[in-house]
């Protein structure tokens, strides 16, 4: 089956004053050759800390930010090659969920308007028969028809969200890139907002790219795993795989730092030494080698390529056999 989405080398940098006095601007390279596909149906999970890339990745695939270079092939589309206008057919098929419920709402619209307003746009409904589409994606977020009328400010940020994802639902798109769709709400709000999601690919066949930062839900929604640090991805397997074999430090550490509430079932921790790398500075060799705990010499010399562990299982680490060893011991 060929991909829906294949990424590749995807690169963006931004140039950041060096210090308030006026000094030579820095190259910050916030996506270093991010590349990945995804499949149809498929949905593939974005994780890593925050300021490693993820959303701007995100963004870059929608084309909500230019890209430096690279390739984003969308249903066999070179979308980064597209005009305006020539893209403009191919938004209906890819849409996004952004991760502030109460932003990403225009406050002086009602919910009808937010909502129809791709259908709007689009020319796909008419006035009249825009209104009743409007219910009913609203009805299948479960929100109410009575509700049509309401300003976001009316709503709790679990109801803004519903309205979020049935906005991205309205010109039934085949892939949906949720940027941390859930990590402003509530726990208890979390998990309905995510079973809706699920309960919606089912229903209209989506494929989702889903940003997150929080493992454990990426573990209960993705598929596969694309792990990202300092604008790479360091890691990439299938879901399960990646929480019980995995391949790269970092991950591991990511994984150590999940709360278990089960005592019996507790590991052993492993603190990462030192700080976060600045990105308008990054070492040389492996990227993670100053926080690795298993770091030698050619890792601050030669960075590791991004390779095939095992069957559909990559990484990019030169002692990646090794890795779980400290956690076992």
């Amino acid at each position: 089956m060929d991909p829906l989405l294949e990424v590749q080398d995807l690169r963006k940098s931004f140039w950041v004053k060096s210090d308030r006095f006026g000094g030579p601007k820095q190259e910050l390279r916030a996506v270093n050759g991010v590349s990945f596909a995804l499949h149809p149906g498929e949905t593939l999970g974005l994780v890593g800390e925050s300021g490693c890339g993820k959303s701007t990745t995100g963004k870059l695939i929608m084309r909500l930010l230019e890209s430096d270079g690279g390739r984003v092939n969308f249903e066999g589309q070179n979308i980064l090659e597209l005009s305006a206008r020539q893209i403009r057919p191919l938004r209906r098929r890819m849409q996004m969920i952004f991760q502030d419920p109460y932003s990403s709402l225009n406050p002086r619209a009602r919910v009808g308007d937010i909502v129809g307003e791709a259908f709007r746009i689009h020319g796909t409904a008419g006035r009249g028969e825009r209104q009743d589409k409007v219910i009913e994606l609203l009805r299948t977020v479960g929100l109410t028809a009575e509700q049509y009328h309401r300003y976001p400010h009316e709503f709790s940020g679990g109801q803004r969200q519903r309205i979020g994802i049935a906005r991205a639902l309205a010109l039934h798109p085949s892939l949906i890139i949720a940027d941390e769709p859930v990590s402003a709400l509530d726990l208890s709000i979390q998990a309905q907002v995510v079973n809706l999601l699920q309960d919606i690919q089912e229903e209209f066949s989506l494929t989702y790219l889903f940003i997150a930062h929080d493992l454990s839900l990426i573990e209960h929604i993705s598929d596969r795993v694309a792990v990202m640090y300092l604008g790479q991805i360091v890691e990439l397997a299938p879901s399960d795989e990646i929480y019980a074999h995995p391949r790269h430090p970092y991950t591991e550490a990511l994984l150590n730092a999940v709360p278990v509430t089960d005592p019996r079932k507790r590991k052993k921790r492993i603190a990462l030494g030192g700080e976060v790398p600045s990105p308008l500075n990054p070492p040389p060799g492996c990227i993670f080698h100053p926080r690795c705990p298993y770091a030698r010499d050619v890792c601050r010399k030669e960075p590791p390529p991004l390779e095939e562990k095992k069957p559909a299982h990559v990484a990019a680490c030169h002692f990646s056999d090794e890795v779980g060893r400290l956690r076992r011991a």
